[in-house]
This record gives C-alpha cells, structure tokens and sequence, in this order.
C-alpha cells in the first residue's frame, strides 16, 4: 500500500497526502451516439476513461474529497443516483464510488446549473482495469463536450485539493452556459420542437440555427423559428414593406392609421402636418420596435425622429398616432392563439440617482430582463439607444440628468409586450387580426395593433392595426411578466399536423449480420410494390427506389440520416450492423418494424469492448426497443436469445424460423402469436393455431433454384415485415418470385426497363 494510501486508510494525519498528486483522469475516446444506443433512447455523450491511479483510490479514501466537492457543486445533494432518493449520490461518495462516477454527476450538475438540465448518466467498467465507459444525455454535441471538459478541471481541483472556489465554478457554468447560447434552438423554435415531442412527432436539425425537420420523409413539415413550410415568401416580403401592407388591409377593410413614406426631415414635417399631430415616425421595414418613436408633436421632436429611425429601415414612415396601448396578437392557421399588451415603461426619481443609474437599479435589476433569447424582457443600454434618447430629450433630460422625487419618467413608450390578455380579445379584434394575416397571406403572423381597451372592438374606439409581422417571436406569449403562460407551440405543431398525424412514414429496421443486405433489399422491394416511394441504405449501396445513388456501404447513420430528410420517400428501409448502432446509434428515434436476424459477429467489435457473443444481446436490443407500440418486432426463433427480446417490444411481435418445431416458435404460437415458417416445401403465415400458405409464391424448392442469393431465413423475415406493414399477401408472394438477388443484374434490369421507355415517360 502506498503513501497516500496509508494515510487514507489508517485515518494519519493528511498535510503530506497532497504532496503526491493525482494524475488527470485521461479520456482515451469521445463519442457522440447521434441516434437511440445501447444505453438510451436519446443522443449521449460516450466517453472512454482511464482512472490510472484512480482506479486504487474510491472517494472514501481520498481524504477531504467529498466535503470539497459538496462545497463546490452544493446541488449534488439533489442527485438520486442507483440509490433511488435525495442523497443518494453523497451517499455513494461517503461509502466509495469510483472518479468515473463522480464525473458523470459533476458534468451533468454542471448542466443543471446552466439551465440544461438533464437526468440521465451511466458509468460502467469495461474489460481493461481501471478503463470505464461514462454516459451522460446530450442534446448536444458541441455543450456536451464543454460540460466535460469543465466537469473534468473541477473534479481534478476537488481531488487533488487545488486552489478552486465559487468563482472558478461560476467560470465553468459561464462556459457551459456560453456554448448553449451558440448551438441551442431558440426559445421560439424549442417550445415547437417540445410541443412536437409531446405529441411522438421526431424532429431534426437541419442547421446550426433554427431551421428544424418535424417529421420524416413525405411526412414532414419545417419551421425555422415561427416561420413554417406554409409561410408564403410573398405574404414575408408585403409584410417587411409596412406600406404596402397598409394599403392592402385598408382596402380589405381593416382599421389602419392614415400615413406616408418620407424622404427626409422636412418631408416628414410636412407629412405631420397634413395627417395631423401627433404622429408617429418609424422604418418602413424593421422589427420589435426598433427605430419607432410614438406622440411626436412638434416640429423638433419629428425631425429627431427621423434621424432615428433612418438607420433601421429602407424608408422612414409618419403615421397618425393611435391613442392606446399596444398589443401583439398572435394568429395561427387563422386562428388567434395568443395575445399580449404592452405597457410604458418608466422610473420614478429620487432627487439623488441619474437616470441612468435609475433604469439599472429599478428596471435592468428585474429578473426577467437580459441579453439572451430566453428572457421575455430586453436589457436597456441608454447609451446605444438612439430611440431612449430622443424619449429623454423631449423630457428635457438625458442620462446624468437628476430628476426630483417623485418625478415620473418615460423610458420606453413601445415594444415591450408582456402583459397576456389572450382571454379579453373581443371576437370582432380576433377577427380583424385573422383578416389581417388572411390579406397578407401569413399563417402564422404577428399582428400589432393599437386600442385603449382590446375587449371592444376597434371601430368603436379608434383603434388600428398598425403592422403585421412574418415569423414573430413566441417568448411574450410563452413567459409574460403578467398573467398566463400559453401553449403557442402546441398550436404551430397542430397547424401542421392536423387530426394528430404523427408526421411519420414507414420506418423498417434491419439488425444483425447473416444476410441482412440482401433481406433489406428484399423488404424494400415488397415496400416498393405496395405503392409507396421507398428508401433503402444498406451495405450494397443507397437506394431511391430501385435506383442506386450511392455505391458506398451506406449501412450507417448518414445514409439513414439522408432518407429520413428526403421529402419525396414515403418509406424506407434502414440496415444496422452492431457496429452502427456502438458508434452512432440508429438514425431514427422509432420504426414501424423492428428485424433481428442473429447475434453474430461479436469478434469485429473489441474496440467497443464487445468481448463475448453474449453482449450483442444488449446491443441489437436496440432495434427491438424502438418499435412503435402500433409497430411489429420480427425475430429469428431459431436464436433463444434473438427470441427472448420479444418481451422488450411495445408492439407486436412475429417470430420466424425454417425448423417448425423451433421450441420458441411453437410456444409463440400457443400464445396466440403470429409466425412465417415453413411447412410442405411452402411458406405458412400462422396466427396463433390458425395456418395458411402464403399466396402467389409456390414450392420453395422450385423458388431456392432461380433465387440463389436469398437465404430462407432472409425470405421468412423479409415476408414477416410485409405481413407486419400490411402488405397484400397475394403482393408479398407475388413480390418475392420476382426479386432479382443478384444486384447487378437487378440494376442492369432497371437500366434495360429505363431505354424503353419514352422520353416523356422517363422524366415522370
């Protein structure tokens, strides 16, 4: 036992334990699993760790430790842990548990702490002593390898006793928290997303922004921020173009204010003058408010208007002022979803502070302002606000101006919606802002319009609406300072999937090694002849159809990855090796049938510490753990362990096998289970007791001579899927006589078939 052992064990005094520091744990490999894994369903962070001395040295025996990482990370009281209770992490530290371990909870309280919280961490030994394989949720890549590379400094720090306190931990979550900034969807995008979720419709990211895929293939539909597939690029340009938009709405009957566009000051004067004080003046074509100054009444005050709102649009427009609060109604699918007031912002003076000192300590100090996208209120920088200003300058003030006790000043007259009145919008207000998007030709739009009371209808109070917004902002409506949050995610998401579609198409997954290329061509091929346009990556190539567009092995999560975002598949079919699914995980979150031919192969897989054919069990559980609980598992019943995954299926399961009296097969059937074997030289389909043979495809004896390179095992599963997707039976037989293995010749088929065609029939 060594030195630091010694002093750990025997409770002598530690002030020469620290003279011998601990290595850093070393990460060997870092690994993104994109897709569900053999560890979870979701995207994790795989890190491969080596413990060096570590390994000889749990918690418990490095004096000090746990109280210097409690003090550090306080919230690690909350982690439950294998313990199942609060606590239960502290209590595996003060008993002993591994720096791998201890890792996973200090990286994943690090997100906690950075507003990304995430429950989910495993650490697990491997076959090298002292190597350990540690999980943790990833939502993303690029925040998940930040929090490690944080997590690991301060563990190191907390073992080794090194200088590391409050602020260098505020230091790490500033890291963390700076990195989500940069990759994570924004507010308005995210509560979509979550709304989609909620509803089992799987999203993808198709940027580093806000552009995101809910739904596969044919199925889905796309949003960028609050902009949709169905947002009109016409309906976007009339409404950045404010007098256009004006004229349309007024021509259709919808209140809007008398104005004009300006070329310069004094133009902007003479407009005052004609529409009568006072006005507004604001850019033709900016947003959120920027560059708008409201009740402008003289000659000075519009002319500094102008200046400022040159800069923040193509043109500048003087508009009859609305007397009023502002209001930003949000319609949906021709609907009013949300709405929100907005309110003058003022301070009021103390005869001592500035007022800049004033709006830091009264307004900027309120918890729900900030930078970020996340806060529903905006920070307000005096200095940078030309509008702010010119608003202190009509008071007679400016920053380091005093004002005297109980002086009221203006800060902000607009743009500050955060005040929900959803539930007051009079039904004439709902229908004018409907009509207004209608006109535009926006299905999701951000209608602003100006009325002393949103409960009455605008005639009738002089009200207007005063601008219509493509791609509004969702934060208002989803964090209000006042009143109820509301479900505008979920709203967006059943505008574009009406009557609860599920934004899904036919998803088969094909797992295993003996014959898998060939089985998943032939299950595409069954596919194709149903009518739908289907997909297939596998081993031999990427497929769109029949047509082979890519010759590379495409067994992997990129190809899947390539079909799933193509709009035009209706269908496909998806080959994961052991390998796939250990180094990427599956490209897809769920499938209609899930295939699992055997467990072999175990021997090409030592990198993933894969060491024993029982392990594969665990790994090709995976495609099995995926089935849609409306979906179908089929499973080889000659394999008791392929056949034992059967109770991890939410759906249905078929068993296959070429022996009948497969013990697993018959037991299947007593339970009133569906199965495809052979009996009498032909493929049966059984449904519990109840046996027929498959129509259209004769004595397999006869098949095996013309169909050399598909197995019988291939054949049975490849007719299993079929049966599972609801495939005619008299098609599926039909189908597999006609599958050409050989995929040259298949190819050289298709080519033949294309030159005989026309060429008009071609292009179709």
């Amino acid at each position: 036992m060594g030195a630091v052992e010694g002093a750990a064990v025997l409770g002598q005094s530690t002030s020469n334990v620290f003279m011998t520091r601990f290595d850093d744990i070393r990460l060997l490999r870092i690994n993104y699993l994109r897709g569900p894994n053999l560890w979870t369903y979701r995207p994790v962070l795989e890190v491969w760790l080596d413990l060096g001395r570590l390994e000889d040295h749990p918690s418990n025996l490095i004096p000090g430790f746990t109280d210097r990482l409690t003090a550090l990370l306080p919230a690690l009281i909350e982690h439950h842990c294998g313990v199942g209770e609060r606590g239960g992490f502290i209590q595996r530290l003060t008993e002993g548990t591994w720096a791998g371990h201890v890792l996973e909870h200090v990286v994943i309280e690090l997100l906690n702490l950075a507003g990304m919280p995430t429950g989910f961490g495993q650490t697990r030994s491997t076959s090298e002593h002292g190597v350990y394989r540690m999980v943790f949720r990833a939502r993303d890549e690029q925040v998940a390898r930040v929090a490690l590379a944080e997590g690991h400094k301060l563990l190191m720090a907390a073992i080794n006793n090194d200088p590391f306190g409050a602020a260098e931990v505020q230091k790490a979550v500033d890291a963390v928290k700076a990195k989500v900034e940069d990759c994570y969807l924004g507010p308005s995008t995210a509560c979509i997303v979550g709304a989609a979720t909620d509803r089992g419709i799987p999203h993808m990211r198709l940027n580093d922004g806000n552009l995101v895929q809910l739904g596969y293939g044919a199925n889905q539909q796309r949003i960028w921020t609050a902009e949709t597939d169905y947002t009109s690029a016409i309906g976007e340009s009339i409404a950045s173009d404010k007098e256009l938009t004006k004229s349309l709405l007024a021509g259709c009957g919808v209140p809007v204010p008398e104005g004009q566009v300006v070329a310069d000051a004094d133009e902007a004067w003479d407009a005052a003058e004609d529409i009568g004080l006072p006005v507004v003046v604001k850019p033709s074509d900016a947003n959120h408010g920027r560059g708008v100054s409201l009740e402008l009444n003289t000659r000075e005050e519009v002319m500094a208007a102008f200046a400022v709102a040159e800069p923040e649009g193509s043109d500048v427009m003087v508009e009859r002022f609305i007397r009023g609060s502002e209001h930003r109604l949000l319609v949906v699918g021709g609907q009013v979803v949300a709405a929100a007031r907005g309110e003058i912002i003022t301070v009021t003076g103390d005869g001592r502070a500035t007022v800049s000192e004033l709006i830091d300590s009264q307004l900027n100090s309120d918890p729900r302002r900030g930078a970020e996208e996340e806060y529903p209120l905006d920070v307000i920088v005096l200095e940078t606000d030309a509008k702010l200003q010119l608003e202190l300058k009509r008071q007679d003030l400016d920053g380091n101006s005093v004002p005297a006790t109980g002086r009221v000043v203006t800060i902000q007259r607009n743009g500050n919606m955060s005040i929900d009145c959803t539930d007051q919008v009079h039904p004439e207000v709902a229908h004018a802002a409907v009509l207004a998007a209608r006109v535009v030709g926006l299905d999701i739009a951000g209608i602003d319009l100006v009325a002393q009371d949103i409960a009455r209808p605008l005639h009738v109070q002089g009200g207007a609406i005063v601008e219509v917004n493509a791609g509004p902002g969702l934060l208002m409506h989803l964090k209000p300072a006042v009143g109820s949050p509301r479900p505008v995610g979920r709203a967006i998401c059943d505008h574009l999937f009406p009557d609860d579609a599920p934004g899904r198409i036919p998803v088969v997954g094909v797992a295993g090694s003996r014959d898998t290329a060939v089985l998943s061509r032939l299950v595409a091929w069954l596919i194709g002849l149903g009518g739908r346009h289907t997909g297939l990556a596998c081993r031999d190539g990427l497929f769109l159809e029949r047509r082979r567009v890519d010759a590379r092995n495409s067994a992997n999560w990129e190809a899947g990855h390539r079909l799933l975002v193509n709009r035009a598949v209706q269908a496909v079919v998806i080959e994961n090796g052991a390998e796939t699914i250990l180094r990427d995980g599956l490209a897809y979150d769920r499938c209609e049938v899930g295939i699992v031919t055997d467990l072999e192969g175990y021997e090409a897989l030592s990198e993933f510490d894969i060491i024993e054919s029982d392990q594969m069990v665990k790994v090709l559980r995976t495609q099995v753990d995926v089935v849609l609980p409306e979906g179908t598992a089929v499973l080889n019943a000659a394999d008791p362990r392929v056949a034992g995954l059967a109770p991890l299926c939410d759906g249905g399961v078929i068993f296959y096998s070429t022996d009948p009296q497969a013990e697993a097969l018959a037991k299947h059937q007593a339970d009133g289970g569906k199965a495809v074997l052979i009996r009498q030289d032909r493929v049966v389909l059984a449904n519990g007791a109840s046996e027929s043979f498959l129509p259209g495809l004769g004595r397999l004896t006869v098949w095996r001579a013309t169909h050399v390179g598909v197995s019988l095992e291939s054949l049975l599963a490849a007719v299993a899927a079929g049966w599972a997707m609801g495939i005619p039976l008299n098609l599926i037989g039909a189908g597999v006589e006609a599958f050409e293995a050989d995929l040259q010749a298949a190819l050289a088929s298709l080519q033949l078939s294309q030159t005989l065609l026309s060429p008009e029939q071609q292009l179709a």
